[in-house]
């Protein structure tokens, strides 16, 4: 695979293996244990993450560890070591109250998946989240790690597994609210959040948050008292929003700088020596969502120059439901690390075909440093603030300020803490899809909630994009170079944008419904095609049928998203699945329906409006899915050699019709 372009990674690939030796004879042997039962092919999903209170399981592929098949041996989970300490003291502590006897039998992964914890480990990690632990099987009984054993853990980077308790809940600090007008000029009054007790504490990571128009800096309340419960300064800051975003971008840094060079007053000092600006969130809101980029790329494009604080300080802006009024070049969040908040039912920032500048994804697709997304259905623009304001909702099923406010707050914490410290359990909660992995409080009675999330890494280590349809354009080669065949129908590649004022079904337009490319030199482009009760495919092969080493990487990503209004989507109207299939050099096969992961492709949210029919934007979603998941239970698959990577559409492996679009296939290291 990857033909021509194939030649250029392999010094790449090198390095991976070298950079991956088999472990010394005097070490256990570091295996993946820690996951979740499914009830598809491959049956167990390898995790990092689990709430609090949920049972912890783990499992071993008799075929991937055959020296364990006979074996009896106790499973421990003890709290997380560093490789030195391990080293200093390898007893075996266990923390579950009984440890787990087991035998390992020849046969499939689900024989071979145990619980090990039924909800008793504790997540409570004050204001950090998730407690981490090591899972061992001791193999000798010895109660000692050693070289005989199978460990989950051993790193001096991350745990086995976290159990995080609910993100969506306060935490542990008192709060103190304080709000003032730092000159008596206009547009820098602020409302500050920070923990009672913060003359005890060191420096803060620093929250600053940008209103939009029409709306008040007081209105962030939810924010300000979840973010300072745990341990972050809050301040909120007027905005001038009304001449437009740029002095909206203007009055983010003012106040930013005035805040950061008024510390010893603040509040008679209180914060001043506890505020570290070395670790800062930018969040705005509708015009203050623009305006946080604006500002961001005002200083990397050295029209504004900081006094008090750089650019690096920043480490996360996220926007939310923002608008798009200056487009590239000024609104470009370059390689920020950013984040997006969409509401399906916004009434304002509308997301209609017929309004680019109320198209929020745009600022998304211009990031090119780490960025996510969280869209809500059913929720309005207002339901984002804690205001007197309205809703500013419209559609069915509306999800209600109260239940918006816990997704925001159960997603911020993760969100803020993955950037801010690096927290490796955060990770989780923004690649894996909503109906398998959750904060523990987000409503989960409230049948109008629907929760799509987006993710891509940055310029990570070892990520290889095989197709973004960004470059080498045409149907028959990928953005790597890589052959593409297909069987599908309707094929189209190009730019992600409606070409018209409206959603309304029109079979001559096959971007009907997308809205991630915005009018003039944006560039976010991809595929669509369609399917229509019969099995077909889309795959990347290798004309050579060599074989590509996929075993080096982890995970298998890619987005993909249903076409608004489409007949096909209207049919089916539900979550699409389908098949992920790989192909070896001796023509092997072995396949992962996405469903098995919890949740396919989600239909668009159905609102009318914005043309005729029901459905809204076309909604994008990643899916993530583990590369050594394909060998499992002696599927026969060589890894280290795959001449097709493809994805299989029909009632022979899925949903029998549908309309996708398809983006950002990559191979990820994690």
């Amino acid at each position: 695979m990857i033909a021509k372009s194939w030649p250029a990674v392999l010094p790449l690939l090198a390095a991976l293996a070298a950079g991956s030796p088999a472990a010394a004879g005097g070490t256990p042997t570091r295996v993946e244990l820690a996951g979740n039962p499914l009830t598809l092919y491959p049956f167990f999903e390898h995790v990092r993450a689990f709430n609090q209170g949920s049972s912890l399981r783990i499992a071993v592929d008799p075929g991937m560890h055959p020296a364990l098949v006979g074996v009896n041996a106790n499973i421990h989970v003890v709290a997380t070591k560093k490789v030195a300490d391990w080293i200093s003291n390898p007893t075996l502590n266990d923390l579950t109250g009984t440890v787990e006897n087991v035998t390992f039998a020849a046969g499939t992964i689900q024989s071979n998946t145990f619980v090990v914890d039924a909800g008793a480990l504790s997540g409570n990690a004050g204001i950090e989240l998730g407690v981490g632990y090591d899972i061992v099987i001791d193999v000798n009984l010895n109660g000692q790690l050693d070289a005989a054993d199978y460990i989950d853990g051993y790193s001096d980077t991350e745990a086995g597994a976290y159990v995080c308790a609910d993100t969506a809940a306060p935490g542990p600090l008192a709060v103190t609210e304080i709000t003032y007008d730092l000159s008596g000029a206009a547009f820098d009054a602020q409302n500050v959040f920070y923990p009672t007790n913060i003359a005890t504490m060191g420096k803060l990571p620093l929250i600053v948050v940008s209103h939009g128009n029409g709306h008040n800096y007081q209105w962030y309340d939810h924010i300000g008292n979840h973010m300072a419960s745990r341990g972050y300064v809050v301040m909120s800051h007027e905005n001038n929003t009304v001449p437009g975003v740029e002095s909206a971008a203007t009055t983010t840094l003012s106040n930013t700088e005035a805040f950061l060079a008024n510390l010893a007053t603040i509040g008679g000092g209180v914060l001043f020596d506890h505020v570290d600006k070395r670790r800062m969130t930018w969040i705005g809101h509708s015009r203050g969502g623009e305006g946080v980029v604006i500002a961001y790329d005002r200083i990397f494009d050295g029209t504004y120059s900081p006094v008090n604080f750089t650019i690096g300080d920043i480490k996360l802006v996220s926007s939310i439901a923002p608008v798009d009024f200056q487009k590239l070049p000024n609104t470009d969040p370059h390689g920020v690390n950013y984040h997006l908040w969409t509401g399906g039912s916004d009434s304002d920032v509308n997301g209609c075909a017929s309004c680019d500048l109320c198209q929020t994804f745009h600022l998304h697709e211009r990031a090119t440093g780490f960025r996510q997304s969280i869209s809500l259905h059913g929720v309005g623009h207002g339901d984002f603030h804690n205001g007197t304001g309205g809703a500013f909702a419209t559609g069915p099923c509306l999800v209600g300020r109260p239940d918006t406010h816990k997704i925001v707050k159960g997603y911020l914490f993760p969100l803020v803490e993955r950037y801010i410290d690096g927290n490796v359990p955060a990770k989780d909660f923004l690649t894996r899809q909503w109906e398998s992995f959750r904060p523990i409080g987000a409503p989960n009675t409230n049948v109008c909630v629907t929760v799509d999330l987006m993710y891509r890494d940055g310029a990570a280590p070892g990520r290889i994009v095989i197709d973004d349809y960004q470059s080498n354009p045409g149907l028959n080669a990928s953005s790597l170079g890589v052959p593409v065949t297909f069987t599908v129908t309707g094929v189209t590649e190009g730019a992600y944008d409606d070409p018209n004022a409206d959603f309304t079904h029109n079979a001559t337009q096959p971007m009907n419904g997308m809205t991630l490319n915005g009018d003039g030199a944006d560039d976010s482009a991809g595929i669509v095609f369609e399917w229509n009760g019969a099995n077909a495919y889309y795959a990347y092969f290798d004309p050579g049928a060599v074989g590509v080493p996929l075993n080096l990487w982890k995970v298998l990503s890619f987005r993909a998203a249903q076409a608004a209004r489409h007949p096909n989507t209207t049919a089916a109207l539900g979550d699409l699945t389908f098949d992920v299939t790989l192909v070896d050099v001796n023509s092997v096969t072995s396949r992962i329906n996405i469903g098995a992961y919890g949740g396919g492709i989600e239909e668009p949210y159905q609102r009318t409006s914005c043309g005729t029919g029901a459905g809204w934007a076309n909604e994008f979603e990643t899916i993530r899915i583990p590369i050594q998941a394909f060998a499992t239970n002696a599927s026969g698959i060589d890894l280290s050699k795959i001449v097709v990577i493809g994805f299989e559409f029909g009632p022979g492996h899925g949903s029998a019709v549908g309309r996708i679009g398809l983006d950002q296939v990559e191979l990820l290291l994690d």
